[in-house]
């Protein structure tokens, strides 16, 4: 399988490497690149110094792993040249507006991926755990049943793991994931003095905008060392107006103001709300949000 963008990838991949090495073909992934090998670019960075640490062992250790034996090329954030980073994901912006003690706090992030669910789930030994991978694009999205999410550009789409002793509790995980979600959009609309944007939950793990459908959750597990460890990928329009609808093509429809939604503050609203749910929901269950629903 060739690279799905070789264009995009390649110019991140030569960019990053001129930087580094002032030389074209200097490591394996711009070789890779230029030459339409498949290769998916991870760019790591974390929150803190600690993040950043564990962020540089894991491109040292180079163990991270695809299906289908993927090649990868692992790349530190703070090794990205800033001039072509406009237009993806802005790491900082989101770095910035994350709360959190565990979640989201070290980040993997691809400007082209087959599918962030596949870099946690077949990694979860490899990252911390609340380790968080999101993509611009993704072109093998996965819903229930093995059905494909269509991730365009605009799109928000992420995985992130966790870890369960209570197996009892473990089906209704992607329960939490969906309120935090809809709480988050609801909190971002009241910060900015929005009018509200009444996204529904459609059991079991759909999302709802006036009656179409704009997001997505997928909750997978496996059992090992007494421990469930729970890989959750999320996919949410925010601003892409299809295959249906999204968050700003919504706004628009009844708000005249300038604001628009950015993937960065919605994926860190949600891990701000995500954090406190999922501590309540292991100590104290669902009752806690039947108030919410």
């Amino acid at each position: 399988m060739l690279l799905r963008n070789p264009a995009l990838t390649a110019s991140l991949l030569s960019a990053t490497t001129k930087k580094l090495y002032n030389h074209r073909y200097s490591t394996p992934a711009a070789f890779m690149a230029s030459s339409g090998v498949a290769c998916s670019l991870l760019v790591l960075c974390g929150k803190s110094l600690a993040e950043n640490e564990t962020a540089k062992a894991i491109k040292t250790n180079n163990t991270l792993k695809l299906p289908e034996d993927e090649k990868l090329s692992l790349v530190l954030h703070s090794e990205m040249d800033k001039s072509v980073m406009q237009g993806f994901f802005q790491v900082h912006s989101y770095m910035d507006s994350l709360s959190t003690n565990q979640f989201g706090r070290l980040l993997v992030w691809s400007p082209d991926l087959t599918s962030t669910h596949d870099v946690v789930s077949h990694n979860f030994c490899e990252l911390p755990i609340g380790t968080v991978c999101i993509a611009d694009v993704q072109t093998k999205g996965r819903g229930r049943s093995k059905n494909v999410w269509e991730s365009p550009l605009g799109c928000l789409m992420f995985s992130f793991t966790m870890q369960m002793e209570d197996g009892r509790v473990v089906p209704l995980v992607q329960y939490v994931v969906s309120l935090a979600m809809t709480e988050a959009i609801k909190d971002i609309c009241d910060k900015n003095g929005l009018p509200s944007i009444d996204v529904k939950i459609k059991w079991p793990n759909d999302l709802y905008l006036n009656g179409s459908k704009v997001g997505g959750i997928l909750c997978t597990s496996t059992y090992k060392s007494k421990k469930f460890n729970v890989s959750a990928g999320i996919g949410l329009n925010v601003n892409n107006k299809k295959p249906t609808t999204s968050l700003n093509t919504i706004l628009k429809g009844f708000y005249s103001g300038a604001y628009q939604f950015q993937r960065e503050e919605v994926l860190a609203a949600f891990f701000n709300k995500f954090e406190i749910f999922y501590d309540l929901f292991l100590n104290q269950g669902t009752v806690l949000f039947n108030s919410l629903v």
